[in-house]
């Protein structure tokens, strides 16, 4: 199969490309920069340039493909203040892929994600979002028009991905919490820190996309998620202990000084299942846990010096 992947040098995508092309695919992946296209191609890949924005590109692309994985977004322009259009330009980007998909029967895989999906109880694959005016509301929209894609004549279906994505090399919010520990010195939980996380690390992730663009039937919704939930003060214990910090809680109206951007995350309870999506596709985690990660130590080196 013959797949094009966006996002395809990122975090997750990364991990993606090398899944595909040792399960005996080709990839073709979308590279915005020079550095992004050398990546790929060391990695076995063919390249086309571009970005989201492009919008025959994409269309172009996915025509002459045999299926589409679509990894990108604007979390640069997400993360510093313009969610809505990040999320704006992804829906165009889809609705692209749609009109060029429509009626093939190829597989669209789209990635989204579970923070906020049911805060409070167990998330399962049945379970859909409520659709507000709220800017993040556009992202899960998007989400359900992908699902809709199936009576279109498109194999879509949708990875909701746990909010952290762990492994060796991530920059994610993980990696966050540990260089906020560092900022403040001390390791810090919102309330009490029972709030859980789901958790995936990022070759399972990809082994998921794998399989989901290979056989997922149309209009499935598919949880990226190993462990249902991890309380939060299990990971702020994890890190302040290899950062030799001590362990606080912080009041709910102090977090947004105390974790800047991270804080309308962090106090999240968003625990979720992941047995329907191992039920239809066979899919089973096996790499490390994410407090297992932790304890690896590699979120917490720091680059050597140079005199």
């Amino acid at each position: 199969m013959r797949v094009f992947v966006t996002g395809a040098s990122g975090w997750i995508g990364s991990a993606v490309v090398p899944e595909l092309i040792g399960s005996g695919h080709q990839v073709v992946g979308l590279a915005r920069s020079d550095a992004s296209a050398d990546a790929l191609t060391a990695a076995g890949a063919e390249v086309v340039r571009g970005t989201i924005d492009d919008l025959d590109v994409l269309g172009n692309t996915a025509a002459a493909s045999d299926g589409v994985i679509h990894l990108a977004f604007k979390h640069d322009t997400a993360f510093t203040g313009d969610f809505q259009g990040a999320a704006e330009a992804d829906r165009r980007a889809v609705d692209a892929f749609g009109d060029a998909l429509a009626g093939t029967d190829r597989p669209f895989v789209l990635a989204s994600g579970l923070v906020g999906l049911l805060p409070g109880r167990v998330a399962t694959e049945r379970d859909r979002p409520t659709i507000d005016d709220s800017p993040v509301s556009i992202r899960w929209a998007t989400a359900q028009a992908v699902l809709a894609l199936a009576s279109r004549g498109i194999r879509s279906s949708v990875v909701r991905l746990s909010p952290t994505c762990h492994g060796e090399g991530d920059n994610g919010f993980m990696a966050a919490l540990v260089a906020i520990a560092r900022a403040k010195g001390v390791s810090g939980h919102v309330g009490d820190g029972t709030n859980r996380w789901p958790a995936v690390h990022r070759l399972d992730a990809a082994r998921l996309f794998r399989l989901a663009v290979e056989k997922a039937p149309a209009g499935s919704v598919l949880h990226g998620v190993a462990e249902e939930g991890v309380p939060i003060r299990d990971i702020a214990e994890v890190i302040g202990r290899h950062l030799g910090l001590p362990v606080t809680s912080v009041a709910p109206e102090a977090a947004p000084e105390h974790f800047t951007w991270l804080s309308r995350f962090l106090g999240l309870d968003a625990p979720s299942s992941n047995t329907l999506t191992r039920e239809l596709l066979g899919w089973q985690p096996t790499q490390p846990g994410l407090l297992e990660d932790l304890e690896e130590g590699h979120y917490f080196r720091t680059p050597a010096t140079t005199a």
